[in-house]
């Protein structure tokens, strides 16, 4: 899925009013009646706002542009559906839009006595804990802070812990940049028309957006499709259609052969779950290359993959094995000892296969920043955020962070796996692929490590660097899913999201 820019998707509504014979109005209306199904299917209105039943309305803030025009819409909505709703319209110094003035004369027609138009601080309402609120103060036009009785607004409605619902956008957050105040809405929820914001992912606007759903209202798909874009976010589709199921006169040659280049002393289980990710993702064949000290650790875990101990006991040295690998993997539990620096060093920029570096690789590498040129292109790199400060240096915020991480791919001509909520690939051409799936739960050692066994086993496999990575994010994350679902999100273990890969693949192939 695109990820368009608010003005990419103002230039969709415009397009689809203009050729699809639909009133502004009724998109409008198409796009209130999504909010209010997805309010009903959630479970956000609950049954005491029910006319004829004591309890608290639902508060709709309404600006006096277009979004407050979808609230205007989306209280009529409600109204009619028998539920309690209140009405405050918040004027934002602005002629109020024609489309906000059509709802406005619809509502009063159902019901005058639910709309109140505020026109100073002392007329806000006193909201309680159990009151749900819906935020249709500011859309996506909003380039500046609010000020006035809008900011008033935004910090009243924030002073209690109640349910806030924003429409499109919570009001006062930029859409395609950094937003450098606070006067923002912190929304349990944000509903999006037709596509996420490119704010939406990132940590620092976390507690503004809340969760996020993506609401279809009707948009013309062939135009949308024809948007430019270089942002991106991952679907199952894009994950499963690389698996079309295998034929019946397979074999394991056919499959590719991993070589899983990891662990050290006292960090051989970084090297065990990488190399089970990699066997339970579809390559035919793995071999783990290993410090001596953990040949039986090996052995004994992962008794299909091949083992090939190096000479040193508890650190990797001598040369690669030779064998016809199709992926190379490095780093999970590595360490960074000088022995291993040097081994780094000298081998690493004469691997021809597909490259996956990770962990101690990237740390490695990170201290002694004149490896960076001499990592092979196309090289898969999966950091942290952490490990990522320390490659390409520190950002001000998460924007600038981003484009840090698309130079950073661009220069060397590799592409970056950004692990986090919605784990980032930053590609050599400048384009990003968020990630949909995964969960807190995943925040645990040794999770890092399964993402690169599984990346690593989709590269042996020959499926190219682009596709490897936004397959492998996607199936770790949905893995992480399962297991959360299973287990609860406190006490799984990279252990569990490995488990979890034989449902994933039945659920893509």
């Amino acid at each position: 899925m695109k990820i368009l820019s608010a003005e990419q998707l103002r230039a969709a509504d415009r397009y689809t009013i203009e050729h699809e014979a639909i009133a502004s109005i009724d998109l409008m209306e198409r796009a209130a009646a999504a909010c209010v199904k997805w309010l009903f299917s959630s479970g956000q209105i609950p049954l005491f706002t029910r006319r004829g039943v004591r309890g608290e309305a639902i508060f709709i803030f309404c600006g006096t542009g277009n979004n407050g025009g979808d609230g205007l819409a989306i209280a009529r909505l409600l109204l009619e559906k028998n539920i309690q709703v209140k009405v405050f319209i918040i004027p934002l110094g602005n002629n109020p839009t024609k489309d906000f003035l059509i709802n406005k004369k619809r509502l009063e027609k159902h019901s005058v006595k639910s709309i109140k138009e505020i026109s100073s601080e002392k007329e806000l309402p006193p909201i309680s804990r159990d009151t749900l609120v819906i935020d249709a103060l500011f859309g996506t036009g909003i380039s500046r802070k609010p000020e006035g009785l809008a900011a008033k607004t935004i910090a009243h409605i924030n002073k209690l812990s109640a349910s806030v619902i924003a429409i499109d956008m919570p009001s006062g957050l930029f859409t395609d940049v950094h937003t450098p105040h606070s006067a923002i809405i912190h929304a349990t929820h944000t509903l999006s028309f037709a596509a996420p914001k490119l704010a939406f992912l990132f940590e620092e606007n976390e507690k503004f957006v809340g969760r996020w759903h993506a609401l279809d209202i009707g948009l013309d798909k062939q135009f949308t499709e024809s948007l430019p874009s270089k942002n991106f976010l991952i679907e199952k589709k894009d994950a499963a259609s690389l698996f079309p199921g295998r034929k019946k006169f397979s074999h394991k040659g056919m499959y590719g052969h991993a070589l899983i280049v990891a662990g050290s002393y006292g960090m051989m289980g970084a090297a065990v779950l990488c190399t089970r990710a990699a066997l339970h993702s579809g390559t035919g064949l793995v071999t783990a290359f290993i410090p001596k000290c953990g040949y039986n650790i090996m052995q004994r875990s992962v008794p299909e993959a091949m083992v090939v101990s190096s000479k040193a006991e508890k650190y990797i040295s001598g040369p690669l094995p030779e064998k016809n690998f199709t992926s190379v993997t490095i780093g999970p539990g590595i360490g960074t000892p000088p022995n291993t620096v040097r081994w780094l060093k000298h081998y690493m920029p004469g691997i021809k296969q597909p490259l996956l570096l990770d962990a101690d690789a990237l740390n490695i590498i990170s201290e002694n920043k004149s490896l960076l040129k001499k990592i092979p292109a196309e090289a898969v790199l999966t950091p942290h955020p952490g490990e990522f400060r320390r490659l390409a240096g520190k950002a001000k915020n998460d924007f600038e962070n981003f484009e840090l991480l698309k130079s950073f791919a661009k220069k060397y001509s590799v592409y970056v796996v950004l692990k986090g909520a919605h784990t980032c690939v930053a590609t050599p051409g400048g384009e990003a692929y968020f990630n949909s799936t995964g969960n807190p739960g995943m925040a645990k050692g040794g999770s890092g490590d399964v993402l690169s066994g599984i990346i690593g086993a989709l590269l042996a496999r020959g499926i190219p660097e682009l596709q490897s990575c936004i397959a492998g994010v996607f199936i770790h994350g949905l893995a992480g899913d399962i297991a959360a679902e299973k287990f609860s999100q406190e006490s799984m273990t990279a252990s569990d999201i490995i488990a979890a890969l034989p449902e994933v693949f039945k659920q893509i192939s």
